[in-house]
């Protein structure tokens, strides 16, 4: 980073063994702006499952190992999906299968991938070009941030390859408004998009010091009324859990975090409506006639299950 210039920049600290810092800064009416973002360098990758994902492993199968197709895993940034598309690489990662990532920067170094790390010189699009005449089985794009990706990376999924990679939006089903607002066709979209993924991170309560007590008419009320619109029941004759907060969690009743999620599947119907033109909300519309749930059903699954409260879901997905 250049410390005599006043504009925005990215940048990285590396001074440390066990962490990598990712540096933002911006420039404002009282200097600038700051933020890091920290990750363990040498952090064991977590199964999937050991993340919050719902499915089960048959289901993860249908869902992330496919050929001819992308898999998108969306979130707001900071939501976790470096971490879930490791954890994917993780799970597909034989040594018979040529797997080649595209980051920027590479965060954690797995063995038997191919990792490559774009700079100011070399953008996604240039190296995925690169990539595509290495005989690979399964790419790993960072981002897809603009047309150009978009377009190689479906072209790689209509080659015969299985494309992972990650988008900024709210939910799975926007997947496909985005894609279409970068500029790419319906068509490419509905032949070449397999899955959309979605997920936020919510924090774990601490099991040093959550307190069981049973669901106030409040909690009954508001959980019954997402079961009744999206078709699920839930079960509220068991406990749910206070954070009081103890030293272990630094008085704050959480501790570590947990992701929920929301999986659409692209089934021929979806292809029908994108192939249409048709809008997100007849998209949503087919998606939960088919069994789509979206990330508030995995959320109270995990406020019954004990893993974290109502009121932190609620913080992070605004549901009452």
């Amino acid at each position: 980073m250049h410390q005599e210039k006043q504009e925005s920049q990215d940048g990285r600290i590396l001074l440390y063994e066990d962490y990598n810092i990712r540096v933002s800064s911006q420039p404002n009416v009282y200097g600038e702006k700051f933020v890091l973002r920290l990750l363990k360098k040498n952090e064991n990758i977590k199964n999937i499952f050991d993340l919050g994902f719902p499915s089960t492993e048959e289901e993860l199968e249908k869902s992330i190992n496919k050929r001819n197709s992308i898999t998108i895993i969306a979130a707001p940034t900071g939501e976790g999906k470096t971490t879930t598309l490791y954890s994917i690489m993780d799970y597909l990662n034989q040594p018979e299968i040529n797997i080649t990532t595209i980051e920027d920067p590479v965060e954690i170094r797995i063995p038997g991938l191919n990792q490559i790390e774009i700079d100011n010189k070399i953008s996604f699009s240039d190296s995925l070009r690169t990539v595509l005449r290495q005989d690979p089985d399964i790419i790993l794009v960072g981002e897809i941030r603009d047309k150009e990706t978009g377009e190689i990376a479906i072209q790689a999924g209509q080659t015969g390859h299985y494309v992972l990679s990650t988008i900024h939006t709210i939910d799975s089903v926007e997947v496909i408004t985005r894609l279409r607002k970068m500029g790419l066709s319906d068509y490419d979209i509905s032949s070449t998009l397999a899955t959309a993924i979605s997920q936020r991170l919510v924090r774990r309560l601490c099991p040093k010091c959550k307190q069981e007590r049973k669901y106030n008419e409040e909690e009954k009320k508001i959980i019954t009324a997402i079961g009744e619109k999206y078709d699920v029941k839930f079960d509220l004759t068991g406990k749910t859990y206070d954070a009081p907060g103890c030293k272990y969690c630094n008085n704050t009743g959480y501790y570590d975090r947990i992701g929920i999620f929301e999986i659409l599947d692209i089934t021929d119907e979806i292809k029908e409506i994108i192939m249409a033109g048709k809008s997100s909300l007849d998209i949503r519309k087919q998606a939960l006639l088919q069994g789509y749930k979206p990330l508030v059903v995995d959320g109270i699954k995990k406020v019954i299950h004990g893993d974290t409260t109502l009121q932190e879901l609620n913080r992070r997905l605004l549901i009452f």
